[in-house]
């Protein structure tokens, strides 16, 4: 009788082990984050119509409501245009917060960790794509201004000038209000924690000179990041003068974004190990 032997079985272990997935190369990942949060932006309507329209009104309110009692030339206008821009910027960039804090919440994050892709990429998606929101916000609140009676003086060079700072103000708010958004335990406490920053505009020399103010609270409004900031966008705008506002406006904003940078990255590892 003859017996066939049957070849053996390879083992499990003589199987090639999987090779792991390349890590994405250049900024792929970066690009990826970035459309995604603006294709959530432009879901989200409601947040950016009021992103642009708050301020806008409120520009109208101070114009043409408080402008005649506060300025009766009606130069008003050439003075609060900076302030408006300011307020613009933060109350885009306070949606920041909710939509990172909407990601760590939903477990998003933990599908992106099993992806062959930089940690960072998720937080520079939604700065990034908070600045380009920002920007065109910010063009329309200019365009408003000057149908309002705004009347800038600005050249070129102090366009790009502005352009530049009000890029790198926005950038710093926004990886500030991504920290916050790390930092609170919800969506709607980000929110709360990022209102408070909102009010820091009202606190400077935005919408009234500082020496209007009780004397008491005149250190405070000259010595907080918003008034040389929003003085160094007064003098680009309008001619007035700087007088070291310049380096103030850019040290606030450096400072700012590193400090948030920072806070931010060490925030997300810290949540995203106990997940």
């Amino acid at each position: 009788m003859n017996i066939t032997l049957a070849a053996p079985r390879a083992t499990a272990s003589a199987l090639p082990a999987p090779s792991p997935r390349p890590r994405l190369r250049g900024i792929t990942a970066e690009t990826v984050f970035v459309g995604r949060s603006l294709r959530h932006s432009l879901r989200d309507g409601e947040s950016l119509l009021m992103a642009i329209m708050l301020p806008v009104m409120l520009m109208l309110m101070f114009t043409w409501v408080f402008g005649g009692a506060i300025d009766p030339s009606g130069a008003y206008v050439d003075y609060v245009v900076p302030g408006i821009i300011l307020t613009c910027a933060g109350f885009g960039a306070s949606s920041t917060a909710v939509y990172v804090a909407n990601d760590m919440r939903t477990g998003i994050i933990d599908r992106f960790r099993t992806m062959p892709l930089r940690s960072g990429a998720v937080l520079t998606g939604h700065v990034v794509a908070s600045v380009l929101r920002n920007l065109i916000a910010t063009a329309i609140v200019i365009g408003v201004g000057v149908l309002v009676g705004f009347r800038p003086s600005a050249n070129g060079w102090e366009w790009l000038a502005l352009a530049g700072l009000i890029a790198l103000y926005i950038l710093a708010i926004t990886y500030l209000f991504a920290a916050i958004g790390l930092a609170a335990g919800s969506p709607e406490g980000a929110n709360g924690y990022g209102f408070v920053l909102l009010f820091l505009p009202y606190l400077s020399s935005a919408f009234v000179p500082v020496v209007s103010m009780p004397e008491w609270l005149q250190p405070v409004a000259a010595n907080q990041p918003i008034t040389p900031i929003v003085e160094t966008i007064r003098g680009l705008l309008t001619d007035a003068p700087l007088q070291g506002e310049a380096w103030w406006a850019i040290g606030w904003c450096l400072a700012i974004l590193l400090v948030a940078a920072l806070w931010g990255a060490w925030l997300f590892r810290r949540k995203a190990a106990r997940r």
